[in-house]
């Protein structure tokens, strides 16, 4: 069987468009690089028999996705001092049910019901608006908005 040079740059080129395609992370991208790599090599007769073709591929291939996919991911990360979630604090919501001071309850926050904690020292009435000041999992600890229920 013969292999062109040219066949490792095309599949090099499908496999590198496949990283953009599929959400996987930087691991194709490596495989692609590396057959274009052969490929090019292959063009100006630097590596002769298929079977050094494939080493040099494999080789190539394994070694940039060790050396290469931890800088390349810390690259495109985003800052690293942002939250990895959105938060919730000083979101308002409305409570679906009344629930005394230190009380448990329902509110409803971006169309949404949550659980929640009344971290006020007054009870907090049916439709009233509060604010998150805390969220605890999947509670949100929240507090009367403007100080009163």
């Amino acid at each position: 069987m013969t292999i062109l040079w040219w066949h490792w740059v095309v599949f090099g080129l499908i496999v590198a468009a496949g990283e953009l395609v599929a959400p996987g992370g930087f691991y194709i991208i490596f495989i692609g690089v590396a057959a274009i790599v052969v490929g090019l090599l292959a063009s100006v007769g630097v590596i002769g028999p298929l079977w050094m073709q494939v080493l040099l591929f494999s080789i190539l291939s394994v070694g940039s996705l060790l050396i290469f996919r931890g800088r390349l991911l810390a690259w495109f990360q985003k800052d690293s001092s942002a939250p990895a979630i959105d938060t919730l604090v000083g979101q308002v919501c409305r409570t679906l049910e009344e629930f005394g001071p230190g009380g448990s309850g329902q509110v409803e926050l971006r169309g949404s019901s949550w659980a929640a904690q009344n971290e006020s020292g007054m009870a907090i009435r049916r439709d009233a608006r509060c604010r998150v000041v805390r969220v605890d999992g999947l509670t949100l600890h929240v507090e009367p908005e403007g100080g009163y229920s």
